[in-house]
């Protein structure tokens, strides 16, 4: 047997597109509009997403990528040995190469992404680079999956890996219960090791999601591209403008496609008008204060057990144990600038 080829096969969590029609139309009849976040998300979306990440705007990769290679061993000696790695949103496993290059014993490593074709690529690569690793790759939206497939070895903890700054996408309440999920996957003795934005000026954050050279709003068009493809809608790109603003009051870059004119959306037998300004919202990105982000994950079943920074205070990777007698959130209610400027969650 080639030990290079030492994974199992994917293992698909079935989406289909009556899924996709179904949460389109739903977004789309809002008063509101908007579009899931994880539609972006094709093959074409993720390696426009690729392309993001090394733009000279783009802070957040490189900053988050420069923390890990700083404080590896320390973070290696946190997350220990024979642990079993899970990593949401795997997309390549770029920073995931840092763990495991430094990480003395791995019991498994299981990457979940949405996009296939890069999934199977990832880890063909992994595979050749770390031959005696054993990799469990799961396809499909890491906010379904219900449970962590076992490896060869039994492992001495699992340790979720969840960077990017991702965690942002969601609202404060479900970034809870996101974050309980995990800990409920992870269990007792289990950590999570995170990257999370932090809240600075306006003047930095908009450039990164509103770049020059105009990838992210290739990138952000691309799920009407993609509505147009897979459900036969007729949107007319060229009527569409991406537009990222930092609301400031939510703590939250926006990301909008905003109508440049009235027009008529046909998708199947249902049409959806837009009057010229009226945008359709497709993701929301929350920036967080390190003592507001400590109180979520609080509120979700972890512990902050350490965190790293850089010299900027642009971002920070966080090391979180698993402590699940806390209490699950009820509601959110204003007056609370720990978890997201202005959200409490009681």
């Amino acid at each position: 047997m080639n030990d290079a080829l030492l994974f199992s096969p994917a293992v698909d969590c079935p989406r289909s597109c009556d899924d996709f029609f179904t949460e389109v139309v739903a977004g789309l009849s809002r008063p509101q509009k908007t579009l899931p976040c994880k539609y972006l998300y094709d093959e074409e979306g993720s390696r426009l997403f690729n392309e993001i990440c090394e733009l000279e705007e783009y802070y957040p990769t490189r900053t988050e990528n420069q923390i890990l290679q700083d404080n590896i061993r320390e973070i290696a000696r946190r997350i220990g040995s024979d642990c079993r790695l899970v990593e949401f949103g795997s997309g390549s496993s770029a920073k995931t190469r840092h763990l495991l290059t430094h990480l003395p014993s791995v019991a498994g490593y299981v990457p979940i992404d949405i996009s296939g074709p890069q999934l199977l690529e990832s880890v063909a690569r992994l595979g050749s680079e770390f031959p005696s690793l054993e990799i469990c790759p799961l396809e499909g939206d890491y906010c379904e999956i219900s449970e962590i497939p076992n490896t060869k070895r039994n492992p001495r903890r699992t340790v979720a890996f969840f960077p990017g700054s991702t965690v942002g996408n969601f609202d404060p309440i479900e970034a809870v219960a996101f974050l309980r999920k995990i800990a409920l996957l992870c269990g007792i003795g289990g950590g999570l090791l995170i990257g999370v934005d932090r809240k600075k000026p306006r003047r930095i954050l908009e450039p990164a999601y509103n770049d020059r050279k105009g990838v992210t709003a290739r990138f952000n068009l691309g799920i009407l591209a993609r509505a147009n493809r897979e459900l036969g809608a007729d949107f007319d790109l060229s009527k569409f403008s991406h537009h990222a603003p930092y609301n400031e009051t939510e703590g939250r870059i926006e990301m909008h496609l905003v109508s440049k004119c009235a027009q008529i959306v046909h998708l199947d037998s249902l049409e959806f008008g837009f009057e010229e300004g009226e945008y359709i919202t497709t993701e929301h990105s929350y920036k967080y204060t390190l003592p507001g982000f400590a109180g979520l994950a609080l509120r979700a079943g972890f512990e902050l057990e350490r965190h790293w920074e850089d010299r900027n205070h642009l971002f920070s990777v966080l090391f979180l144990r698993v402590n699940l007698r806390q209490p699950v959130p009820k509601r959110c209610s204003p007056s609370f600038d720990g978890v997201a400027e202005g959200t409490r969650c009681v």
